[in-house]
């Protein structure tokens, strides 16, 4: 499952956080499916701020996928860029690039490129990749959205007529994180996500990749 961006760390996390509490819920499947958790689960999270090894993490998930016949990966498009462009630069081969000079994620593929590596690791007869950029920009709106929706909207309008600019959102830089016109010098991309965050280091420590 690859969440598109380059600077996706939360998103990919917090992605799998919810996978995995919306899995736990479910109590009823169809018939014939294999309603095992286990199966069912995040195996792997892969993020920009975490090192990846994939020789480590193949040894590791090839455990996994003996005993469940299928590994479930959640990574970042711009994870592992690092590896694949030190693995391109050894071959001898020309690591794309757009005018700024990032290396272009869409030619090189992060996904399918770890996809085919893993299976070779795992030993899995097939890999699909799926990217949820696409489905995340399709789906309805939920009450969480919704409610942030109408916050953001009602302090947009406010702002409009005070004759504040800025970008409407929840700044977290201040005290109960508020809704508000985030001065538009403050937004910029790049910011790495906090794996210190107690969540994180729980969800990785429950699905195995790191121990306790």
């Amino acid at each position: 499952h690859e969440v598109m961006g380059r600077d996706s760390g939360y998103l990919t996390s917090w992605t799998a956080q919810c996978y995995r509490e919306n899995i736990l819920k479910k109590q009823v499947f169809p018939e014939g499916f294999n309603t095992s958790m286990r199966t069912r689960d995040v195996h792997a999270v892969w993020i920009p701020e975490n090192p990846l090894d994939i020789e480590a993490e193949g040894a590791r998930l090839k455990e996994i996928m003996d005993e469940c016949g299928c590994v479930n990966v959640f990574m970042s498009e711009g994870s592992g860029v690092h590896e694949i462009v030190a693995e391109m630069e050894r071959d001898g081969k020309e690591v794309p690039r757009d005018a700024f000079g990032h290396v272009t994620l869409a030619k090189i593929n992060p996904g399918q490129y770890f996809a085919t590596r893993l299976a070779g690791l795992v030993g899995a007869e097939k890999a699909l990749v799926q990217k949820s950029g696409y489905y995340g920009r399709s789906a309805a709106a939920n009450e969480y959205d919704q409610d942030l929706i109408g916050r953001c909207a009602e302090v947009g309008v406010k702002s409009a007529i005070d004759g504040v600019s800025g970008c409407m959102g929840e700044d977290e830089d201040k005290e109960g994180a508020p809704v508000r016109a985030i001065e538009f010098e403050r937004i910029k991309g790049g910011k790495p996500f906090d794996t210190t965050q107690e969540w994180f280091k729980t969800l990785l420590v429950d699905i195995g990749q790191v121990k306790n």
